[in-house]
């Protein structure tokens, strides 16, 4: 016999629905640095970036109730400056800077010593953060961070993420928020990476060198829980990310790549671009593929930042069995010179990857010899 359609509906209520029995973010942390020596001290510093992210996701759902969209205004009514970057700076990018900063410097307990962020010119001492006196300053690490990427998302309800690095001070002294002791190769300085995505659901994910561990929020209870233990990025995959208006700008051999794809050379190609690199990172570490932002003619390095944008998406993806490149050798290798130096950026499954390596190799022989034989 059918339900009678209308009769009253009894949904169950939210208490009632069976919940997982998943670990949470909080005890994944403490078994890992209980296992691990070397990173205990960052338990304290990564717990206190999840309490970021579950700020800065609520603060995203209430934007525009709260009238968080839009230019960030100064006292005097206008539009605060652009940022280092040139971009102008949302209300959001501000808030989100502040709540990231001092995740960082206060519930780091002495362990993060400076910090640098998309949204400032120069680095900053926890000190300096904090209005406090030197022992902030005298920690073991620095922290880099976007506290929110792809903000312009917000006004479309899209997703958008933060993205975190941290790394092993330098051997330069920290006489103030030196430059010097953050220009280090993510290779071998690079300790700890993350982002966290703001989208159908709010997922942190997190490698401490040893993997990549994903968790997902849960609204009811406020903590995260380990939703995707030990992520592997599938070792070739269908997708590709790349914003393709700018593919006249692109160098040939991402131009001859990106061709090839879309007439199947290696099979079926199925476009995704959602114009944040979270998002489109996540999706790429899930279900394979390769993202890209390459070298344009109008900006011949590249858009993503190499500290904090590049070089932290790099060691998730290479900890998750992918791969991460400039076209022209590892990203993680890099030398940076400066805080806020770009690069071309190609992450995702490892054989995909390598054969956009090959496409860079092949053009660049070829154009070697073709100015040899002039």
């Amino acid at each position: 016999m059918y339900p009678d359609p209308l009769a009253p509906s009894t949904p169950s209520s939210p208490a009632s629905q069976r919940k997982k029995k998943l670990k949470t973010f909080q005890r994944y942390l403490e078994v890992v640095c209980w296992k691990r020596n070397e990173v205990r001290d960052l338990e304290p510093v990564l717990s206190a970036v999840a309490d970021a992210c579950k700020q800065i996701n609520r603060i995203v759902q209430r934007a525009q109730t709260d009238d968080l969209y839009g230019a960030a205004l100064g006292p005097d009514g206008l539009p605060l400056a652009d940022n280092i970057q040139g971009e102008v700076q949302q209300k959001l990018d501000v808030v989100c800077n502040t709540i990231m900063l001092r995740s960082f410097c206060s519930g780091g307990s002495g362990c993060i010593a400076a910090v640098a962020s998309e949204e400032e010119d120069l680095p900053r001492t926890c000190a300096d953060v904090m209005s406090a006196d030197g022992a902030f300053a005298v920690g073991d690490y620095v922290a880099v961070f976007d506290p929110i990427d792809g903000s312009k998302n917000i006004d479309s309800s899209l997703p958008v993420g933060t993205i975190f690095g941290i790394y092993r001070k330098g051997a330069a002294e920290l006489d103030g928020a030196t430059t010097d002791t953050f220009l280090q190769r993510g290779a071998g300085a690079l300790v700890a990476s993350g982002y966290c995505l703001y989208s159908a659901t709010t997922v942190l994910v997190v490698t401490l060198g040893s993997g990549v561990d994903g968790f997902t929020l849960d609204p009811d209870r406020g903590v995260f829980l380990h939703t995707h233990e030990d992520i592997r990025v599938p070792k070739s995959g269908p997708i590709y990310s790349f914003n393709e208006a700018n593919f006249r700008d692109f160098s040939l051999p991402v131009r001859r790549y990106l061709t090839g794809l879309k007439e199947g050379a290696s099979g079926q190609a199925s476009a995704r671009y959602v114009g944040a690199l979270v998002a489109d990172v996540h999706n790429v570490l899930i279900n394979g593929g390769i993202y890209g932002y390459p070298a344009t003619r109008t900006a011949p390095n590249g858009k993503l930042r190499l500290l904090y944008e590049c070089c932290p998406m790099a060691m998730i993806m290479e900890e998750a069995g992918g791969a991460a490149s400039t076209g022209t050798g590892r990203i993680l290798d890099v030398m940076p010179t400066e805080i806020h130096q770009r690069a071309p950026t190609f992450l995702g499954s490892i054989e995909n990857v390598f054969e956009l390596d090959q496409t860079h190799q092949y053009y660049d022989d070829e154009l070697a010899e073709a100015a040899a034989g002039d």
